[in-house]
């Protein structure tokens, strides 16, 4: 990457953090401290956990489109206002009511699809799937971060201090995107980063897509619906609400570690399609503990790095099965319908957990909740084994239209070269390749033969 793109690479992906922090550091503290408030049930309490969900969902895909019109810079600085504002509604609220109000506005704020089009117009093709994976690692970090400092802040400054840091942070953000994002010299559709609306229908009537799409769903609702009742649970079995970030703190670090090597044997050994299985065996039997072991703290604690080693394994598969199964360019659209989808499923599952929580108790909870992981399971077995295939985007602009049918017929004959979609009148090839397989030298020797003629 040159100086250029990595400034804004990194400091697209600290937006992105910084933004997901503020959403992910109320989540384990909430049903705790919420109870005392004005209206608070156990519905209102699961809505306001996961109604930033619900708005994300409805209004990403439009300010992605919207930011194409009036720039993309100018559409991120209001989303972040707008998750500013949300943040001090929040704050000033004394009901549940006004918390609610506040999250919702909170995730109204849908900046996701407008940063991935400034970083695709901020970044050579070449480079693009690393900084788009930067921003993936950062929401990753920023959950984990937040679970465990949320009760540790929560302790000292109390749930608005909370909202009022979040604030602040949106701030930040704001400062950042006007001082250190570079601006770009053109904005342009990129396919790969982009939702494009003819493409829409064609991407949500793949079977394929469509599992991973009711996956990312059910994961994100089962997350959103346990942490309306797993703090309490925490709570009732005698460790100190100040002190939870000792459990959520050894449970994401060690589960995350216990992935490592499932990742590996997906990837590398190409077993992605049982390890995908077992992960989400793994979150049935998880939920299952949970509902069994509710009462002892042990027995939660145990239970919840359990469903986190199958969630992680699951958050960081989900993203290349995407990847591997969209055309190359359809995946702008395809990662924009599976986001909706992933928020969508976090607001649904907060309102219906806390829900089930106040009309049935915790168990009932996990109970739901592994009886949506098994409909995924059963989803999922029929699911065809994914090709192994990477995109690579490789830049046409020194290509004349005459030589584009024999640049691509060439590309097609190299060893590894699967696919190939050109797009010549936005300058960009998009090929599917095989790693194990392509000749990049040879790749490389075509590319140059085409490019110097």
């Amino acid at each position: 990457m040159t100086a250029s793109e990595r400034r804004a690479t990194w400091s697209l992906a600290s937006i992105y953090a910084l933004r997901m922090l503020g959403l992910f550091l109320i989540m384990p503290v909430m049903s705790l401290f919420a109870e005392q408030m004005e209206g608070a049930t156990p519905s209102m309490i699961g809505l306001a956990i996961g109604i930033y969900g619900m708005s994300q969902a409805v209004l990403q895909i439009p300010f992605g489109l919207v930011s194409d019109r009036v720039g993309r810079k100018k559409i991120i600085v209001f989303g972040l206002l707008l998750f500013c504002l949300g943040s001090v509604i929040a704050a000033l609220s004394t009901s549940i009511y006004g918390i609610v109000l506040g999250r919702a506005v909170q995730g109204s704020g849908a900046i996701a699809a407008p940063v991935m089009a400034l970083l695709a117009d901020l970044t050579q093709e070449v480079h693009r799937t690393k900084a788009m994976a930067l921003i993936g690692a950062s929401i990753g970090v920023s959950f984990g971060v937040a679970i465990a400092a949320g009760p540790v802040l929560a302790g000292f400054i109390g749930i608005h201090g909370i909202f009022w840091m979040i604030a602040v942070l949106a701030l930040l953000a704001i400062l950042v995107i006007i001082f250190l994002v570079p601006q770009p010299q053109k904005s342009t559709k990129h396919r790969d980063a982009e939702l494009v609306p003819a493409t829409f229908m064609q991407v949500l009537k793949n079977v394929e897509l469509f599992r991973l799409n009711y996956g990312i769903f059910i994961l994100h609702a089962i997350l959103t619906a346990s942490f309306v009742v797993v703090p309490l649970l925490m709570r009732d079995a005698g460790l100190l609400p100040a002190e939870h970030w000792k459990a959520y703190l050894p449970v994401f670090v060690t589960s995350f570690a216990a992935i490592i090597p499932f990742v590996i044997l997906a990837e590398k050994k190409r077993k992605l399609k049982p390890v995908f299985l077992g992960a989400i065996i793994v979150l049935v039997l998880s939920d299952i503990g949970l509902m069994q072991f509710s009462t002892t703290l042990v027995g939660v604690i145990g239970f919840l790095w359990l469903f986190f080693c199958g969630f992680n394994l699951l958050e960081a598969t989900l993203p290349s099965l995407i990847s591997k199964t969209a055309p190359g360019d359809m995946r702008g659209t395809a990662m924009g319908i599976y986001s909706t989808c992933q928020f969508l499923g976090a607001g649904i599952g907060g309102s219906l957990g806390g829900w089930c929580y106040g009309q049935y108790g915790a168990s009932a909870v996990f109970l739901l909740c592994a009886l949506a992981a098994f409909s995924w399971l059963l989803l999922s077995f029929s699911m065809k084994p994914p090709r192994y295939w990477a995109n690579l985007l490789i830049s046409l602009q020194s290509i004349t239209g005459t030589q584009a049918d024999g640049f691509a017929s060439e590309m097609l004959k190299l060893p590894g070269v699967e696919d190939v979609t050109l797009h010549y009148q936005e300058g960009v090839a998009y090929l599917k390749v095989d790693n194990q397989q392509l000749d990049r030298q040879k790749l490389q020797s075509v590319i140059t033969k085409y490019t110097q003629n």
